[in-house]
């Protein structure tokens, strides 16, 4: 019954978002993945989803989680912007376990340029842009292998005078064969459109500037589209194995299905060395061709995402929690390459 259930949900979502939907939906920040564990080994963590970076890939992973964790993550992003994600997990008994999950993207204050001031003093007026996600999780052990998690989140992203609002959810599932092959499932950023609101789309209008005499002020509004958010389905396996008694190695792959993207694979491995040290390596969007016609011409796209590489290392305090620290470096082509630097506790 459960196999029958996930094939229905892929065969649903692959339908109605299987065409070519590149740069149509809002809120892309909620693509940006956290944890530099997870990052360092290609964003391929559907399946693995064992620490508090499962809020964002499947908020199922949770429910394996038998300690309270606390986890913020931080990366200088792209064209000078900073991402942040902190978050929470609470195990609590045999309900389940809890957690809380906050997303922000911020940039520095720049300087209002209109066409009438393309270059404006030191003293003239600034604004900035900036994106947020709070979150709240619930996942449960339905089975001693199969557990079901749910995530609700505010969304909201704002510039100068202008903010688009809205609800998600997310929805992910973790089995765990016999053999130890994890199978997991997540469907990510489940909602309604966003649209941007605010001040900035305040205007006079003249509704017949043929008239004179009459009132060229009348208060109007400009119109702004709602857009969907960016809805996306893994599908992972991962697998752990053992080389004597101090090292193992953990290998994962995901399949990805965005609604705004071509698929693509996410592909990873970590190395661990007497559960205390950890190198990592992994590739994401591998595979990914997005393909368009420009003039009668066939083009074919890559992806600017390289390699990923990452260690971290784990420590248990005397009479204290268990640290984690993790780093991560990835290759992203045209652009610098993103540095992403995590820290963990678990008590």
């Amino acid at each position: 019954m459960m196999r029958k259930l996930i094939l229905l949900i892929y065969l649903v979502f692959c339908t109605a978002y299987s065409q070519n939907n590149v740069a149509t939906t809002s809120a892309a920040f909620l693509e940006i993945g956290p944890g530099a564990r997870a990052l360092g080994m290609g964003s391929a963590f559907v399946s693995v989803a064992n620490d508090a970076s499962s809020l964002y890939w499947n908020p199922a992973g949770i429910a394996n989680v038998i300690k309270p964790e606390l986890q913020t993550f931080y990366s200088p992003w792209l064209v000078e912007t900073q991402f942040y994600y902190n978050s929470a997990i609470v195990p609590v008994g045999t309900f389940g376990t809890l957690g809380l999950s906050f997303t922000a993207v911020t940039m520095d204050e720049m300087m209002v340029r209109t066409v009438q001031d393309p270059e404006p003093s030191e003293y003239g007026q600034k604004f900035d842009a900036g994106s947020l996600s709070l979150g709240i999780s619930f996942a449960k052990k339905l089975t001693d292998r199969f557990s079901f998690g749910v995530k609700a989140k505010f969304v909201q992203e704002s510039i100068w005078q202008m903010t688009a609002q809205g609800l998600a959810v997310d929805i992910g599932t973790l089995f765990i064969t016999k053999k130890d092959l994890r199978i997991g499932m997540s469907i990510s950023n489940f909602g309604g459109k966003l649209g941007m609101e605010g001040v900035n789309t305040l205007v006079d209008i003249d509704v017949d500037e043929n008239i004179y005499g009459n009132n060229d002020r009348i208060d109007g509004s400009l119109g702004t589209p709602n857009w969907p958010l960016p809805l996306m389905f893994r599908f992972g396996l991962s697998r752990e194995f053992n080389f004597g008694k101090y090292m193992k190695c953990l290998v994962a792959v995901d399949a990805i299905h965005p609604n705004n993207n071509p698929e693509y694979l996410n592909i990873g491995a970590e190395y661990g060395i007497m559960d205390m040290i950890f190198l990592r390596i992994g590739k994401s969007h591998t595979l990914y061709e997005l393909n368009f016609q420009e003039n009668d011409d066939h083009i074919s796209l890559g992806p600017e995402h390289g390699f990923s590489f990452g260690a971290g290392i784990k420590y248990q305090i005397p009479r204290g929690p268990k640290i984690h620290i993790d780093y991560v470096l990835t290759d992203f082509g045209i652009f610098n390459n993103i540095e992403g630097y995590s820290i963990s506790l678990q008590f």
